[in-house]
């Protein structure tokens, strides 16, 4: 076992501590800084050497540091970035080039922040879907307004039949009650998938590619699935406020917890790492303590786990003690992921056959390279490679996000040198007919054969690259199945069914344990507000106690 920010010689299992919070993940130390800020003793445990969770940055070769799994910032919201200063402890966010996406070996579209950017991008495949941008764009905003209020809200159970249940569902019917006939756009994005969606608006396929590639994004869906149109839009929900929202950040995503950790430790908050949890102990119906597979106990009277709900409900709790209905749901919550990561240390980054032309028509402003990129030129490029993963294999053309943040960051690799991180889909973390252990060599392969497609001969500038497929995220960072998410953003897990329905307020069937996670509403990415929501319902339920 290993702390953190305990001096040598105490003893921490001997400590009394208010709150225990399972998992040093962004939203197990978002939770941890907002109960010790209100007064709690916190402990943080994490099974792991490095704090962090899934924002982490760490060395892939000598020399060259990468964020392994996350890997640009664009949810972290500005109210957690300003509650703990997070700029003062270390977090820099640096620019990111407008998204570009070569559509053929000789052309390629512009997404922009700036309005005219884009739609003069998409002029040059439509002229209809240029005029018509701004409108869609307002729309799609509008709605993702209407979500962004609900993102802070804690789930109601419309199945209460009691005066606490009417009162929490006429509450926050009262306060979005000037949503008014808006929410049927949300009803929409839920139910349609990214293709149907964007088909009542554009009409070119790559057009329609830009925006559906966010709907692929970390699922196990197609542009053509239904409800994969809401994912789109809970990829464009972050907030940004001045130049401090969405970009690069200064020594990779690890910088963002590190950060969160350092401001915890000012407020008194311990971490401990290489403390994984066996179990949440239980005496009769609320948690008491958690024991790690070392054999080190903590007592508190608050459990808080950042760690996925199914990990908690079967392999911490364990099936015998949970009530039926939970245990059935949690059973069938969907986690399968087909996502995977590649970090590469590099001699240089990728030299797309577009890259002149990007550069001599100016499309780049102030940077002389793409350092955000999405390889999937039109809509069927995106279902194709679903298709495979759903008869249970790798795509053979898989989608590609290729970002290289050593344009801006030169913290990250020595002199002249390297780092992209490749994000993309799908990979299955289970292969009909096949094993991990056979076909992930052939599967890099596959990536690298897709990406020299629009980029010749970058296999031989590579001077290592580390693949991540689902379950080697699952293996390293206790992801169920690989799931970036920690589970599907469907309908029927979302808000008050997420992850289970009855509790989806942050609290569990017992008393004194709560989840702060990413299992829970709104969902994952690197947004901090699962962890915030926890931390108000516990003081919520902590002031009820002492009243």
């Amino acid at each position: 076992m290993t702390t953190t920010s305990i001096p040598q010689g105490n003893s921490t299992a001997a400590k009394r501590y208010d709150a225990i919070i399972i998992g040093a993940g962004h939203n197990g130390l978002v939770c941890a800084n907002y109960l010790a800020r209100s007064g709690l003793k916190v402990l943080v445990l994490e099974r792991r050497k490095v704090l962090g969770g899934a924002a982490v940055t760490e060395e892939i070769a000598p020399g060259f540091r990468a964020s392994i799994f996350s890997y640009l910032m664009s949810l972290l919201h500005p109210r957690i970035i300003r509650d703990f200063e997070l700029a003062k402890h270390g977090l820099q966010v640096l620019p990111c080039s407008d998204m570009v996406s070569p559509v053929s070996n000789d052309d390629y579209i512009v997404f922009s922040d700036d309005m005219a950017k884009t739609q003069a991008s998409f002029a040059k495949f439509s002229q209809k879907d240029a005029a018509i941008y701004p409108e869609f764009d307002r729309y799609l905003q509008e709605a993702a307004q209407i979500v962004r209020k609900l993102l802070w809200e804690t789930p109601v159970d419309p199945a209460r039949r009691d005066w606490r249940g009417f009162r929490d569902s006429a509450a926050l019917l009262w306060r979005h009650r000037k949503i008014g006939r808006k929410m049927y756009r949300v009803a929409d994005m839920l139910s349609m998938s990214a293709y149907d969606f964007l088909r009542e608006w554009f009409e070119d396929d790559r057009v329609m590619a830009v925006l559906a590639y966010y709907a692929s994004i970390g699922t196990f869906a197609g542009p053509k699935t239904p409800g994969s149109a809401y994912v789109i839009m809970h990829h464009i929900m972050g907030e940004h406020e001045g130049a401090g929202g969405w970009g690069f950040i200064k020594g990779g995503m690890g910088a963002i917890t590190q950060a969160l950790a350092s401001y915890g430790r000012t407020i008194g908050v311990d971490h401990v790492t290489e403390a994984e949890i066996a179990e949440v102990r239980l005496t009769g119906d609320r948690a008491t303590a958690v024991t790690t597979k070392a054999g080190d106990t903590y007592s508190a009277r608050i459990i808080v786990s950042n760690a996925s709900a199914k990990t908690l409900y079967l392999d911490m709790i364990g099936e015998a003690h949970l009530p039926a209905e939970v245990l059935r749901e949690i059973r069938g919550y969907r986690s399968f992921s087909t996502a995977f990561k590649m970090n590469i240390a590099c001699e240089r980054p990728p030299q797309y056959r577009i890259l002149d032309k990007v550069r001599a028509d100016g499309a780049l402003g102030n940077f002389s390279y793409p350092t955000y990129m999405h390889i999937a030129p039109d809509i069927d490029y995106l279902e194709r490679a679903y298709d495979d993963a759903k008869y249970g294999w790798y795509s053979s053309r898989p989608f590609l996000t290729p970002v290289v943040p050593t344009i801006v960051d030169d913290s990250l690799a020595p002199p002249g040198k390297h780092v992209v991180n490749l994000f993309g889909g799908h990979a299955p973390y289970t292969l009909k007919g096949g094993d991990w252990a056979t076909e992930k060599d052939k599967f890099k392969k596959t990536v690298f054969d897709t990406i020299e497609e629009y980029a010749p001969g970058f296999s031989n500038d590579v001077i290592e690259a580390q693949l991540l497929v689902a379950p080697d995220i699952e293996r390293i960072v206790a992801l169920p199945q690989g799931h970036i998410f920690h589970g599907e953003l469907s309908t029927d897990q979302l808000f008050f069914q997420r992850p289970v329905s009855g509790y989806a307020d942050y609290r569990t069937p017992f008393r004194g344990l709560y989840i702060c996670g990413s299992s829970m509403h709104p969902g994952g990415g690197v947004s901090g507000i699962p962890g915030h929501n926890a931390a108000r319902e516990i003081l919520r339920d902590v002031k009820a106690k002492r009243a």
